[in-house]
């Protein structure tokens, strides 16, 4: 069993929750430098899971336990960390902020019940922030806002609030404001449902107190407005009318119909915090285990048999049992840990289980089954693993040493094994071409792609035929580094090259070849001579081979030699190693020895001939060219076209996207693929990370003769 280093502080045992009422998954999402990662560690020291909290900047936290995200001082991957408050057992799934650790963020969003957006209260807010608060509205997920960073001299609660009511929508009020100090600093909370005072002047927890007479009025129109807000979401009909008559509504009834608008989904509660101040801590953590929904107020994902047919389950611990690999890491000391939620049943050690990935073998993960025996489960927190006994439905938990555990991947009983939809993963787009420093380390590096592949269903892995290439294909650079990082810390020597494009050759003009394969060196001989007619054919033709010999020229038995020896030259290439089509050849004649030919002999003939053939004429050089789907806001459009300009793409037309509440734009084009190898990086500078696109392969056209020119330059 792994356990944590004891410089970082992990205390007490692990939390074990005993039924899903009383478990909370709550992932916290937000641009990179919001503050999740501090707020996280915060709350754990609050709560007393850790002694003291850690600091990014020192590498001391618990959820930032990667090396890279230690190096960079910022989020790289999904991290658990358990925490109990008033008998509730909340898992905070901490995701990182940037764009390029997308999948990351989505299998947090798998894992989780609600979701904790973390905004900064200085730095304002990112587009990509905006784009998944979109995601969580589309399937109903219960949010909350919680501004960090107020103790930074420029922190502005007002200012955020108002930028989060513009970008997020209608629903969305603060349940406490600021109250300010003589220095001007942040140093306690007004409730605007009690009107009390939070007092954060000796940190957490907080003293409460009542306000003085200047701060009730100070918040009274705050305090209206919010009232207004959770009686329109109120199930009672009559509370509006009772308010408006002014009856004064009782404190018990608002918290009510807040929490279960905020469950619901339908109502967003804002909250002022600072983890290095302890401000508003606990009235996060209320808002948490009370106003946040349970597992059972949460839809499970799709469920079917392994046949297809599908199976209704609720959240119940004695239901069938159905969980869900969500994240999967390469730990040094115990090798793979699963970090897993429990939709259904309850997941025992030592129990015969039945493991199903299904639905991503595009992505490099084969479809598979396989029945496993997990010996242990365990509570992560962090890098972390505590032993527990079980795991209920709703619970998250880890399992270890599992063979063929990968990411979206299903566990369930051995004797009713079932499948969890998986769900949408992202499609990488910025392939990076890796090559062994040396042959002792391709097996290394082999054995460490296989493990990054069955834990990030984000990272693909090809090995293209026909350039000879390995390629990771990845969301951008920044994931790029950590993925490399990773391999290079797994003891594998390699280095970067080019990415090549594998090209089409063809023929620009009929042309005629001879091809004489005659050697005489004592004994049995070599003699094979064939005359071949060229002509190119439409795109997409393929390659035809006609016999029109005469007079038993060449031998009927050397003919299939003949076209074999040139479709053995077409696979190579005539000019760049690129695969040639779209062409007719046609045997006329030839001459063959009674003694010396062979079908070797009339291979090499072929081949010399459509060799000669190629030297008579030109060849044309085709590219692939792809059809891409870009996704922008509607102020990005403009440069997005111009950009595609000099790409020589040719724009097929553009639409207003008629999903989400954003203003974007779909804009369609055909593009060279030579023109989109870093496509993803410089689509997401012009746009500052909110532009998207997919790209799908249409055909291969010829080739500008400028570029031609360079590309036969670099094979020459």
């Amino acid at each position: 069993m792994a356990q944590k280093s004891p410089e970082r502080g992990v205390t007490g045992a692990a939390p074990v929750a005993e039924r899903p009422d009383v478990v909370r998954s709550v992932v916290l999402v937000g641009h990179s430098g919001a503050g999740k990662t501090t707020l996280v560690e915060a709350l754990l020291a609050a709560t007393g899971t850790i002694a003291r909290a850690g600091s990014v900047t020192e590498g001391t936290t618990v959820t930032d336990n990667d090396p890279s995200a230690v190096r960079q001082q910022r989020s790289v991957s999904l991290s658990c960390a358990p925490l109990v408050y008033q008998d509730v057992k909340i898992n905070l799934l901490d995701t990182p902020g940037y764009a390029d650790f997308v999948g990351e963020l989505r299998a947090g969003l798998r894992a989780a019940d609600a979701a904790l957006f973390v905004v900064s209260a200085v730095d304002g807010m990112d587009a990509a922030t905006v784009a998944l608060w979109e995601e969580c509205a589309a399937v109903g997920m219960p949010r909350a806002v919680a501004v960090a960073r107020m103790d930074h001299h420029r922190a502005d609660f007002d200012e955020m609030v108002a930028l989060c009511q513009r970008v997020f929508g209608d629903g969305l009020l603060p349940l406490y404001l600021p109250m300010h100090g003589d220095d001007d600093s942040v140093v306690g909370l007004l409730s605007l449902i009690t009107q009390r005072v939070f007092d954060y002047t000796n940190g957490h927890p907080a003293v409460i107190k009542d306000p003085d007479p200047q701060h009730v009025s100070a918040i009274e129109e705050a305090r209206a407005e919010l009232i207004e807000g959770i009686i329109a979401e109120s199930e009672d009909e009559t509370l509006m009318d009772r308010y408006l008559a002014g009856e004064e509504i009782p404190v018990e009834t608002l918290v009510d119909d807040l929490e279960t608008a905020v469950a619901r989904g339908t109502f967003y509660p804002v909250i002022p915090v600072c983890g290095p101040t302890g401000l508003g801590l606990d009235v996060l953590l209320e808002v948490l285990t009370s106003a946040f929904p349970s597992p059972l107020e949460h839809d499970l994902p799709p469920v079917a048999t392994l046949s297809g047919d599908p199976r209704e389950l609720t959240c119940d611990p004695d239901g069938p049992l159905v969980a869900e690999v969500v994240k999967t890491t390469i730990d040094p000391y115990v090798g793979r840990v699963s970090l897993v939620r429990v939709f259904s049943g309850t997941l025992r050690p030592d129990t015969a289980l039945h493991i199903s990935g299904h639905g991503l073998a595009e992505r490099g993960h084969p479809d598979h089954d396989a029945d496993e025996r997990v010996a242990h489960l365990y509570s992560p927190l962090g890098a972390s693993l505590r032993e527990v006994s079980y795991c209920v439905a709703g619970d998250l938990c880890a399992i270890t040493k599992s063979t063929t555990a990968e990411t979206g991947d299903t566990i369930s009983a051995k004797d009713d094994p079932l499948l969890v939809a998986p769900w949408e993963m992202p499609e990488p787009l910025l392939p990076i071409a890796i090559v062994a420093r040396s042959r002792a380390d391709e097996d290394n590096l082999a054995k460490n792609l296989a493990r990054l592949v069955a834990g990030d269903p984000t990272l693909r892995l090809e090995r293209s035929a026909e350039t000879h290439q390995l390629v990771l294909w990845c969301m951008g650079e920044a994931h790029a580094d950590v993925v490399l990082d990773r391999l290079r810390t797994g003891g594998v020597e390699l280095e970067t090259e080019p990415v090549r494009v594998a090209f089409r050759e063809t023929f620009a003009a009929p042309a005629k070849g001879h091809g004489r394969h005659v050697k005489q060196s004592g004994g049995h001989g070599q003699y094979a001579v064939c005359d071949i007619e060229v002509e190119p054919l439409p795109q997409g033709s393929g390659f035809e081979f006609v016999d029109r010999v005469v007079g038993g020229a060449v031998p009927k038995s050397y003919i299939p030699s003949v076209e074999k020896g040139i479709r053995h030259q077409l696979a190579k290439g005539l000019v760049t190693g690129n695969e040639v089509v779209d062409l007719r050849v046609t045997l006329v004649d030839g001459k063959a020895h009674s003694v010396d030919s062979s079908d070797a002999a009339f291979q090499t003939a072929g081949s010399l001939a459509l060799k000669d053939a190629a030297d008579k004429t030109q060849i044309a050089l085709l590219e692939p060219v792809d059809e891409i789907r870009i996704v922008v806001p509607d102020a990005f459009v403009g440069a997005v076209l111009s950009d595609l300009s000099p790409r020589r793409a040719r724009v097929l037309g553009s639409e207003p996207e008629l999903t989400g509440t954003a203003e974007r734009t779909v804009v369609r084009a055909e593009v060279p693929a030579t023109e989109l190898l870093r496509y993803a990086v410089e689509l997401r500078a012009m746009t500052s990370g909110t532009g998207t696109f997919q790209r799908t392969f249409s055909r291969y056209d010829p080739m500008p003769a400028n570029v031609a020119e360079q590309v036969r330059k670099e094979h020459s």
